[in-house]
């Protein structure tokens, strides 16, 4: 068991905590700071688990136009508004490690665990949805990388 693997492991339990707290901002006027503490006291929250939770949850409320238009524009079929919630909210939470994560997290490592979020929180066809909106989405961004780094040459 390499010590690769510690990472996503230890930033799983961050990324359901934040997955609660996304949903409990839908359902309440709560900023990001009110449903942090909200959810800070009614469960366990490990310290360092919370710290990637709450750059999670906070990152995604303070660029939620953006990565709504964009899941928008590759989810085709589907308006956000028509998803289950869960599964919208997966899809903010992974577009969000991909876009502005600084390389810090893999794309390939956000869609490996946005689908694993997907399993436990969603229903039975999330997975597979999630993971098409994700790969639409990784197929426009490098498209957009090539052409940008394209012009150079």
């Amino acid at each position: 068991m390499g010590h690769g693997k510690s990472m996503p492991g230890r930033r799983r339990r961050s990324r359901e905590m934040a997955l609660q707290v996304l949903y409990q901002m839908e359902h309440g006027p709560s900023s990001p700071e009110e449903a942090l503490e909200l959810f800070s006291a009614h469960f366990e929250a490990p310290p360092e688990a919370m710290d990637y939770a709450r750059r999670l949850v906070e990152g995604i409320a303070s660029h939620r136009e953006e990565i709504d238009r964009l899941l928008a524009q590759v989810s085709r079929r589907w308006k956000l508004s028509r998803m289950a919630q869960v599964d919208r909210n997966i899809l903010r939470l992974a577009a969000f490690e991909m876009l502005y994560s600084q390389g810090e997290v893999p794309p390939k490592v956000a869609i490996n665990e946005a689908v694993e979020l997907a399993k436990r929180f969603g229903g039975e066809e999330s997975p597979a949805f999630v993971n098409a909106v994700l790969d639409n989405l990784l197929a426009a961004r490098s498209l957009q990388d090539t052409e940008a780094s394209g012009v150079e040459g």
